[in-house]
């Protein structure tokens, strides 16, 4: 049985870092998911700041959608796995889905396997619900489905944290 960690926070809120500093508490070799796409210039800009950050000790799997069987299928492999971002892969569930009842039952398929897991798993999440309620029915699902989501993942969860400022905050565990 590993340790699951889920790490959440608004943008540019100190999450991803603070997420990489408790995954490199358990040494290396560490695996890292990383679930966006480069599909245009400002997230290929985004993306190539996390792997410089990063550094040669991390072994990055890029999975957009099949997180679980990324996950599944290393475990036992590294000292802990990283996966950035739980918000990113939800966006790409729901497109390529277009049903939020299919998205929310593989996030009830992840958060099933997580206790199974020999891999201290390290979940970094957005927190989207803080803000106004968006004017468009598609922002209003994401951003209710995001919210659902994290509940679930909190839930299965060993650990929550909350970014706020560059400063952790330990709501679980």
């Amino acid at each position: 049985m590993s340790r699951i960690v889920l790490v959440t926070g608004g943008a540019r809120s100190g999450k991803s870092r603070l997420a990489e500093g408790m995954a490199l508490a358990y040494g290396d070799p560490l695996g890292y998911v990383a679930t966006g796409r480069a599909g245009d210039g400002e997230m290929a800009e985004r993306i190539a700041r996390h792997r410089q950050r990063r550094g040669s000790m991390w072994q990055t799997m890029e999975e957009p959608l099949l997180l679980k069987e990324v996950i599944v299928g290393h475990d036992g492999y590294f000292k802990a796995i990283l996966v950035d971002c739980v918000t990113l892969w939800l966006s790409n569930l729901l497109f390529a889905h277009n049903d939020r009842g299919r998205v929310l039952d593989e996030v009830r398929e992840l958060a099933d396997v997580l206790p199974n897991l020999a891999t201290p798993l390290v979940l970094v999440t957005n927190e989207v619900g803080a803000g106004i309620v968006p004017e468009n029915a598609l922002a209003r699902t994401f951003r209710d489905l995001a919210g659902e989501a994290n509940q679930i993942l909190a839930s299965a969860a060993d650990e929550v944290h909350v970014a706020m400022c560059g400063l952790p905050l330990k709501l679980k565990g």
